[in-house]
C-alpha cells in the first residue's frame, strides 16, 4: 500500500463527519501542502477518534501553532468555507 492509499485508509474513522472532513482535506489540500503540514496531518490522524471529534467538530480540545492552522483548514469544510 503506497503512502496516499495508507492515509486514505487512516481517514476512515467510522463516523460520517470525520470521514468527510479528513478525506476532503486529503483530496483537496494534502498534495499541495508542504512537508511540515503533511507531517502534521499524519500526527492529526494519530489522534483517537474522540480527540478528533473534540478538535475538528466541537473545538473543545485546544491545539496551538501550526496544528491550529491545519485544524482550521480541515474544519473549513464543516462550514463550507473551502
Amino acid at each position: 500500500m503506497d503512502g496516499l492509499a495508507r492515509l486514505k485508509w487512516q481517514c476512515r474513522r467510522g463516523t460520517k463527519e470525520l470521514d468527510f472532513l479528513l478525506n476532503r482535506y486529503l483530496e483537496t489540500e494534502y498534495l499541495a501542502a508542504d512537508q511540515g503540514e503533511r507531517a502534521l496531518f499524519v500526527e492529526l490522524l494519530g489522534m483517537e477518534d474522540d480527540q478528533l471529534m473534540e478538535v475538528l467538530m466541537m473545538g473543545e480540545l485546544e491545539v496551538v501553532g501550526e496544528m491550529e492552522v491545519l485544524v482550521g483548514k480541515v474544519r473549513a469544510f464543516v462550514v463550507g468555507e473551502v
